[in-house]
C-alpha cells in the first residue's frame, strides 16, 4: 500500500484513524531550516475536529510532537518525524461496520483488495491521515519561503457548499478574511448561508459537498517539467489523494472550453524587467511550468459519505441489509479541508523547487 508522496521533499504518513497515534516522517528537507512544533501546531489547529459546531465533535487536540531531525530549533537535513496522539479514538461505534459495508465508503474496496481492512473509523481510508499531510505542509511552507521564495503565500477558501457559492476577489483574499468565520469562506454574508445549509442538513442526518478554491502567490518561474511531472499534473493528483475529492481543474477550467482561443489566451508583455500576462486564464502554469503569475485552482469535494440515515448495503458475507451511520462525522468536510488543500500544493511547490534546484542550479 503506497504511502509516500514526493521526489526530492518526500512524505510518508502512518497510523489509522482508531490506533494508537497518526503522524508523517519527512525525508528530504534542507538542514538550517527554523522549524518548531508550534509552527506545524498552527496548521493542525486549523484542521483538527471539534473546532466548531458544523465539524465532527470528535474530542482531540491533536497536539503534534517532533520526534527526530531537529535540534535548536532547526532542521538538520535528516528525516523528520511528526507524531500525534489519538486520544478520543471509539472503536466500538464502528462494531456494525464490520460486517456491513458503508456506501460509497472505502469499506468493499478494501475488503476486496486487500482481503482484510480496519473498520475502526475505516483506519488509513479515514481522514484523521491527513494529519501527516499538514505537519509536512508546515514545514514545506518554510522551506519555501526560506530558500525560494519571501513572497510565497497561499490561500484556500471554501468558494460553494452545495448550490451556495461565494462571489470572492481573489486578488483581495487574506487569511485573516477566511478565519473570520467557521465555514472558511472568504465572503462572510455568503458563509453565513452555507453555514446554515450545513447546520440543516447535519439536523437531517445528511452532508453536503462543495468547492476548496486555492491561489498560491510568489510561486518562481520555472517551476515543473513537461511531460508527465507537470506542476499541473502533479498539482491534481495531490488534491485527487485527498479523501472524498471528486475533481480538480486549474485556471480557466471547465470553463475554458466555452472560449475561442483568442479569448482563452493570455497576452504577454513586459512589466519593467519581468514577463508578464494581461490575463491568467492559464491559472500559472503554462506547458507544465510555473510562469510567475498566481497559481489558482479548485477541488471539488463530495458530500460526506458517513450518514446518519439508514442506507442500503450489503454485509461482508453477500447479503442484502440496511446500515445507519455511526460514529463522530463532519456534516461537510469542506471547513477542515481548506488546510489539507493548501498543504498539499504547498508539498508540490516545495518538492518541485527542490527538483529545479537540482536539475537546474537555481
Amino acid at each position: 500500500m503506497p504511502n509516500t508522496f514526493g521526489h526530492n521533499f518526500r512524505i510518508t504518513t502512518f497510523g489509522e484513524s482508531h490506533g494508537g497515534g497518526v503522524g508523517v516522517i519527512v525525508d528530504g528537507c534542507p538542514p538550517g531550516i527554523d522549524i518548531s512544533e508550534s509552527d506545524i501546531q498552527d496548521e493542525l489547529d486549523r484542521r483538527r475536529p471539534g473546532q466548531s459546531e458544523i465539524v465532527t465533535p470528535r474530542d482531540e487536540s491533536d497536539e503534534c510532537h517532533i520526534l527526530s531531525g531537529t535540534f535548536e530549533g532547526k532542521t538538520l537535513g535528516t528525516p523528520i518525524c511528526v507524531l500525534v496522539h489519538n486520544k478520543d479514538a471509539r472503536p466500538e461505534a464502528y462494531s456494525e461496520m464490520a460486517e456491513k459495508y458503508r456506501p460509497s465508503h472505502a469499506d468493499f474496496t478494501y475488503q476486496s483488495k486487500y482481503g482484510l481492512r480496519n473498520w475502526q473509523g475505516g483506519g488509513r481510508s479515514s481522514a484523521r491521515e491527513t494529519i501527516g499531510r499538514v505537519a509536512a505542509g508546515a514545514i514545506a511552507q518554510k522551506v519555501i519561503q526560506d530558500q525560494f521564495s519571501q513572497s510565497f503565500e497561499i490561500i484556500a477558501h471554501v468558494s460553494k457548499v452545495k448550490n451556495i457559492e461565494a462571489n470572492i476577489n481573489l486578488d483581495e483574499l487574506t487569511r485573516e478574511q477566511i478565519e473570520s468565520n467557521i465555514v472558511r469562506c472568504g465572503d462572510g454574508d455568503t458563509a453565513e448561508k452555507m453555514i446554515e445549509l450545513i447546520k440543516e442538513a447535519r439536523s437531517e442526518g445528511n452532508s453536503l459537498g462543495g468547492i476548496v478554491e486555492c491561489i498560491i502567490k510568489g510561486v518562481p518561474v520555472g517551476l515543473g517539467d513537461p511531460v508527465f511531472d507537470k506542476l499541473e499534473a502533479d498539482l491534481a493528483k495531490a488534491m485527487m489523494s485527498l479523501p472524498a475529492t471528486k475533481g480538480f481543474e486549474i485556471g480557466s477550467g471547465f470553463k475554458g472550453i466555452e472560449m475561442t482561443g483568442k479569448e482563452h489566451n493570455d497576452e504577454f508583455y513586459m512589466d519593467g524587467e519581468r514577463v508578464r500576462t494581461k490575463t491568467n486564464r492559464s491559472g500559472g502554469i503554462q506547458g507544465g511550468i510555473s510562469n510567475g503569475e498566481n497559481i489558482i485552482f479548485r477541488v471539488a469535494f463530495k458530500p460526506t459519505a458517513t450518514i446518519m440515515t439508514e442506507q442500503q448495503t450489503v454485509s461482508q458475507s453477500g447479503e442484502d441489509t440496511l446500515l445507519k451511520g455511526r460514529g463522530r462525522h463532519d456534516p461537510c468536510v469542506l471547513p477542515r479541508a481548506v488546510p489539507m488543500v493548501e498543504s498539499m500544493a504547498s508539498l508540490v511547490i516545495c518538492d518541485h523547487a527542490l527538483r529545479d534546484r537540482a536539475q537546474c542550479g537555481k
